[in-house]
């Protein structure tokens, strides 16, 4: 999954950098609250209980408005796509955790570890040695030639 944001615009919810469409950031903070509403903690059932409903459509009654969903109407999110595109990312990010012994799942892994290691990952490529590599900038006219240039001919250049 590819993270992209604004450090200068940053939304007030990580949903909203994580998830990239209305429809999966509504479903993820449904999610979360149902996560929050079990102790952080949801069995296998559970979970196949939300995606079911969800695949049917979800209808939901809150005080606080959930600014990308409304409600009185149904969310319908398909089942698979629910575990590709929600489950699997949140897992693999650490968001989620799923202990395979007691076959459950749980919010709040190691996600904010995650994001140090990438901070740390970034000073680390920074600090590395300048690459032996000569960049040549090339001009317009050059590169339009380059481009006329069939690529049968530099295979037999190279012959």
């Amino acid at each position: 999954m590819v993270v992209l944001f604004d450090k200068f615009n940053l939304p007030e919810s990580i949903i909203e950098v994580i998830f990239s469409t209305n429809q999966q950031r509504a479903v993820a903070k449904l999610l979360i609250e149902y996560f929050k509403q079990n102790g952080g903690m949801l069995t296998r059932q559970q979970m196949s209980t939300f995606a079911n409903t969800l695949h049917f459509g979800l209808i939901f009654k809150s005080k606080v408005k959930i600014p990308w969903a409304s409600q009185n109407k149904p969310i319908t999110y398909n089942k698979r796509q629910f575990y590709d595109r929600i489950i699997t990312p949140m897992k693999s990010m650490g968001m989620i955790n799923y202990n395979m012994f007691d076959k459950k799942y749980y919010l709040g892994g190691d996600f904010k570890e995650q994001m140090v290691i990438l901070g740390d990952l970034f000073d680390a490529e920074v600090a590395k040695e300048r690459m032996d590599v000569e960049l040549k900038f090339l001009s317009h006219e050059e590169v339009q030639k380059l481009q006329e240039t069939p690529a049968d001919k530099d295979d037999e250049d190279e012959k």
